[in-house]
C-alpha cells in the first residue's frame, strides 16, 4: 500500500505538471472504486484550473475555484503524467485531461478513491478525525507521551493509529522503533517522555529520508514517471527476518503485531 512518503513523492511529481493548468475534460471509465466516483465531475471540472496540489495524510487534494478533488491511491493505485492521447489500459479508471498532458489514475484493486467536496477538505468526514502530520511542528515526543498515558496496547499499534499521527505505516513504524531502541510490543503507556522524544525525532528522520529517495519500493507502487522509489535499500530491519542486526549482529525477529508483520531486534530493542 502506498504510504505517506509515496503519496508525498507523487504530489511533488505531479504538481509541476498540473498546477496552474486548465482541465479540458474528465474521463471516468470505472465509476465504482472504494466509493463511487461522482458522475457530476465530467460537468463540474472542465474549464477549472488546478490552483494547488496539496496532501493531507494519504489523500491528495487538488484545489480548484469550485472545490477540492480528493484522490486516494488505495492498496495498489498510482498516478501517472502521460501524453493526452495515451491509450488506456484495463486498470486505468480516471483521467484529468489537460492541453499538454493527462493525469491518469491506475488502480488494479479498485480500493482507491476519487471524491469531491465544495467545502474545506479539512472538514471532510474522511479527514476531520485524523491526527497531526508527522513532519509538522505539532507532532513531537511530548505530544506522543501525553496521548500514550491511557494506551496499554503495543507502541507500534499506537504510532500507526491515524487518529494519533498520520502516515506512520508498517514499514516506517518498524524502522523508527528500531532506531529508537524500543520494542514494538512494549506498552505505549510504559515509555518515558525522553524515549518518546527520541521516537518522534526518528519518525521524522525515517519519513524525510523516504521522501527524499522517492518512497519505498513496494510491489505495486510507482512514481508519476513510472520509476520506483529506492528507500527499501536503506531499511535496517523491515523484511530482514533472520538476517543479522546492523547494530549487534544477532538475528532480526519477525512477529505479527496488530495483524501486521513486524521486524525488530530483541537484543537492541527494549
Amino acid at each position: 500500500m502506498p504510504e505517506l512518503p509515496e503519496v508525498e513523492t507523487t504530489r511533488r511529481g505531479i504538481a509541476p505538471h498540473i498546477e496552474g493548468k486548465q482541465i479540458r475534460r474528465v474521463v471516468i471509465r470505472q465509476h465504482q472504486l472504494r466509493w463511487p466516483i461522482p458522475k457530476g465531475l465530467t460537468r463540474t471540472l472542465p474549464g477549472e484550473t488546478i490552483l494547488q496540489v496539496k496532501r493531507r495524510a494519504k489523500y491528495l487534494l487538488l484545489e480548484t475555484s469550485k472545490g477540492h478533488l480528493l484522490l486516494h491511491l488505495g492498496m495498489s493505485g498510482s498516478l501517472r503524467v502521460l501524453p493526452p492521447e495515451t491509450p488506456a489500459g484495463p486498470h486505468d479508471h480516471f483521467d484529468l485531461v489537460f492541453d499538454h498532458c493527462c493525469l491518469r489514475l491506475r488502480d488494479p484493486r479498485r480500493f482507491g478513491a476519487v471524491l469531491w467536496t465544495r467545502h474545506k477538505p479539512e472538514a471532510h468526514e474522511l479527514i476531520s478525525h485524523l491526527g497531526p502530520e508527522p513532519l509538522s511542528e505539532t507532532f513531537d515526543g511530548d505530544f506522543l507521551h501525553q496521548l500514550a498515558q491511557r494506551r496499554k496496547g503495543a507502541v507500534k499499534n499506537f504510532i500507526m493509529d491515524g487518529k494519533v499521527v498520520v502516515g506512520v505505516g508498517n514499514i516506517y513504524a518498524s524502522e523508527s522503533l528500531f532506531m529508537s531502541g524500543i520494542h514494538p510490543q512494549r506498552a505505549a503507556n510504559r515509555i518515558s517522555k525522553a524515549r518518546y522524544r527520541q521516537l518522534a525525532g526518528n519518525i521524522k528522520r525515517v519519513l524525510t529520508a523516504a521522501i527524499a529517495q522517492g518512497g519505498t519500493t513496494l510491489k505495486d507502487f510507482q512514481r508519476e514517471d513510472g520509476k520506483p522509489g529506492y528507500f527499501a535499500q536503506e531499511l535496517k530491519v523491515y523484511g530482514r527476518n533472520e538476517e543479522p542486526c546492523p547494530n549487534c549482529g544477532k538475528p532480526i525477529t519477525q512477529r505479527t503485531i496488530g495483524q501486521r508483520s513486524s521486524y525488530f531486534c530483541s537484543h537492541c530493542q527494549r
